[in-house]
C-alpha cells in the first residue's frame, strides 16, 4: 500500500477530487443563470434573489473548518458521500421553492453539501501532494472553476425549453448521484509524504502548525484580507455576470469565434469556466517555481486590467466575452495559490483545516455581494467596477510588499526555535 501511495494512487485520488469539485460548481458558477429567470416568475427583485447566493457562499466556506475536523478524524468518503446527499437536495428544494425562506433554505443546504466536498478534495490534494501543492490545489480547484463550462450551454438550454424549475431538480439529482459514487473510491495517505526539500525553490516550513497556532499570526490574516478582496470582487462578477450581460444590452447579441456561434452571455460564461479551470493548476504550477507572491501580483494586477478593459469597452460584445474570460483566467488562482501558501507557511500535517480556516474569508468576501448589487442599483456598474479594481490593485501591493517579507521572517523565526540546540538551521 505504501507503494502504491507514492506512485500512481495519488494521481487516481486528485482525479476523483477533481471530479467531485466539477459536480459541484454549478452551485456557485451556473447560479447567475437562475437570477432572472426566478425574478421574472416570482418579482422578488435581484437583491432579495442574490442574497441566495450569499448565503451559498457563506454556508460553503464557514463551516468547512468544521468539516475538515470530520476529515481529520473519519477520512473522507464519509464527508464527500454527505456533501452529494446535500448538494442534490438543496437544487430540488430550489426547484420547488415558492418564497424566498424556501430559496434561502436550499441555499443554506446546498452550501453545507458543497463546503463538504471541497474543504475535503483541496485538503486531500495538499496532503497527497506536499512537494507540488500549487499543482495539486489548482489542479483540484480546477475541477470547481471549470466543471460548470461542460453544463453551462445545457443548463441554459432547459431553462429555456422547460423551465429553470427543471434544470434544477434534473441537474441537481445527477450531480448529487455522481458525488455519492466518487465518494467510495476517496482516501486519504496510508503515510505522511515526505517533502523533497531538494527540487523546491519555494520558502517552507519545517514545523506542523495547529489551527489554533496558525490563526494567532499576523501572516494569517494578512492572507485572509488578501482572500477577501480578491474574492469580493470575483463572486461579484460571478453572481452578477448575467444582469451585466443584460445591461449592457450584450447578453443575446451573437458573437462568432473560430466557427462557433453563440449568445454572448452564453459564450463568455462558457468561456469564464475554461479560462478559470484552466488558469487555477497553470498559476498553482507557476507559483511551484517562481513563488507565490509573484504569481500573486501578475494575477492581481491583470485582474485589475480586465475590469478596467470590460469598463471601458464592455457594451461591445466580442470585447465583453474577452474581458471577462481574462478576468476569470486569473481570478480563479487565489483558490490554488492561497491553500498552497497557507501549506507552505503552517505546514503539512494540519493542511486541510488550515486551509478550511482560511477558506472561510471566500465567506466573508460573499457578504459584499449584495452590497454589490446595492451599489449597481444606486450609482451604476461604473463604481462596482471601481471597486473591485481597487480591491485587486491593493491585494497586489500586498502580496510583494507585505505578505512576502512578513511570511520570510516568520518561517526565519519557527526554523530558528525549533532547530536543535547546536545545530545549524536549514535555510527555507
Amino acid at each position: 500500500m505504501e507503494r502504491q501511495d507514492t506512485s500512481s494512487a495519488k494521481w487516481w485520488q486528485l482525479a476523483f477530487g477533481i471530479l467531485c469539485m466539477a459536480m459541484i460548481a454549478n452551485l456557485q458558477y451556473g447560479w447567475t443563470l437562475f437570477v432572472d429567470p426566478i425574478d421574472a416568475k416570482y418579482h422578488w427583485g435581484r437583491a432579495a434573489i442574490q442574497f441566495a447566493f450569499t448565503l451559498f457562499v457563506a454556508t460553503e466556506t464557514w463551516l468547512v473548518p468544521v468539516e475538515a475536523w470530520f476529515v481529520d478524524r473519519y477520512g473522507p468518503r464519509i464527508v464527500v458521500c454527505f456533501g452529494g446527499v446535500m448538494i442534490a437536495l438543496a437544487w430540488v428544494l430550489n426547484a420547488h421553492a415558492t418564497s424566498l425562506p424556501m430559496l434561502y433554505a436550499g441555499s443554506v443546504i446546498g452550501g453545507i453539501g458543497a463546503g463538504s466536498v471541497y474543504g475535503t478534495c483541496v485538503g486531500n490534494a495538499l496532503k497527497w501532494f506536499p512537494d507540488r501543492r500549487g499543482l495539486a490545489a489548482g489542479a483540484t480547484a480546477a475541477g470547481f472553476g471549470a466543471g460548470a463550462a461542460l453544463t453551462v450551454v445545457p443548463i441554459a438550454k432547459m431553462i429555456a425549453t422547460s423551465g429553470y424549475e427543471n434544470a434544477f431538480l434534473y441537474f441537481g439529482l445527477g450531480q448529487g448521484a455522481v458525488v455519492v459514487v466518487m465518494s467510495f473510491l476517496l482516501r486519504k495517505p496510508s503515510v505522511s509524504a515526505p517533502v523533497q526539500r531538494k527540487s523546491l525553490r519555494l520558502p517552507q516550513t519545517q514545523v506542523d502548525r495547529t489551527p489554533r497556532e496558525a490563526v494567532r499570526t499576523p501572516v494569517f490574516w494578512v492572507m485572509y484580507a488578501m482572500f477577501v478582496m480578491v474574492a469580493s470582487g470575483g463572486l461579484m462578477a460571478a453572481a452578477q455576470i448575467a444582469p451585466i450581460a443584460h445591461d449592457f444590452k450584450v447578453a443575446d447579441v451573437p458573437v462568432s469565434i473560430l466557427g462557433l456561434q453563440m449568445a454572448a452571455l452564453t459564450l463568455a460564461i462558457s468561456l469564464d469556466r475554461i479560462f478559470d479551470g484552466f488558469g487555477r493548476p497553470f498559476f498553482g504550477y507557476v507559483s511551484d517555481r517562481i513563488g507565490r507572491e509573484n504569481t500573486m501580483f501578475i494575477a492581481f494586477s491583470t485582474a485589475a486590467f480586465a475590469v478596467i478593459l470590460l469598463l471601458a469597452y464592455g457594451r461591445n460584445p466580442l470585447v465583453f466575452v474577452f474581458a471577462t474570460a481574462i478576468y476569470f483566467g486569473v481570478f480563479g488562482e487565489i483558490y490554488s495559490l492561497f491553500p498552497a501558501t497557507c501549506g507552505d507557511t503552517f505546514g503539512s500535517k494540519y493542511a486541510a483545516s488550515n486551509a478550511g480556516l482560511l477558506y472561510t474569508a471566500k465567506g466573508s468576501a460573499a457578504m459584499l455581494v449584495p452590497f454589490g448589487s446595492m451599489v449597481a442599483a444606486a450609482y451604476g456598474w461604473t463604481a462596482v467596477f471601481g471597486l473591485i479594481i481597487g480591491l485587486n490593485v491593493t491585494a497586489a501591493a500586498l502580496a510583494m510588499f507585505v505578505l512576502r517579507p512578513m511570511r520570510l521572517r516568520y518561517l526565519a523565526g519557527s526554523q530558528t526555535a525549533n532547530a536543535p540546540a547546536g545545530r545549524p538551521v536549514e535555510a527555507v
